[in-house]
């Protein structure tokens, strides 16, 4: 099974865990999801705009930390931003009301041929489509383990 975690999701570990139950529950989920990755239970797409995304993190810490995982361990990439599959895609999706970046999130999720796109952004996680998934970590885990 393919996924995509967009930039938020990867971020969650880095976040403020103190009180905040679902934030925590999150953050667990996304490293069990990263666990599951490693041993080859899931295949991680990537892409042009998460890449870019986490280069302009201004914590190196995060960024190390992500663009490590991510060349470790994504076993496909998706084009670049400029890619026009990937931005007609994106554009189709803005329609919906979604901003740009994660309309490319999705497009290359879609365009990576993932079942599931891995993410924290409550904004995003309205879109729904018959084409992919989109859930919480803690979602995914539930779905997959439940």
């Amino acid at each position: 099974m393919r996924l995509y975690l967009d930039c938020c999701a990867y971020n969650r570990p880095y976040d403020d865990l103190t009180g905040k139950v679902t934030v925590h529950l999150e953050a667990q989920a996304k490293l069990h999801i990263q666990e599951c990755i490693r041993d080859g239970k899931y295949e991680l797409v990537t892409s042009e705009m998460l890449l870019t995304e986490v280069e302009d993190c201004p914590f190196e810490v995060r960024r190390r930390g992500i663009m490590s995982f991510i060349e470790e361990n994504a076993s496909v990439h998706v084009g670049s931003i400029n890619n026009t599959e990937v931005d007609r895609t994106a554009r189709k999706i803005m329609e919906t009301g979604i901003h740009y970046k994660d309309a490319c999130h999705v497009a290359s999720a879609l365009l990576g041929k993932c079942e599931y796109l891995v993410t924290t952004d409550k904004r995003l996680l309205k879109y729904k489509s018959d084409k992919i998934k989109l859930v919480n970590p803690i979602q995914f885990v539930d779905e997959m383990e439940g």
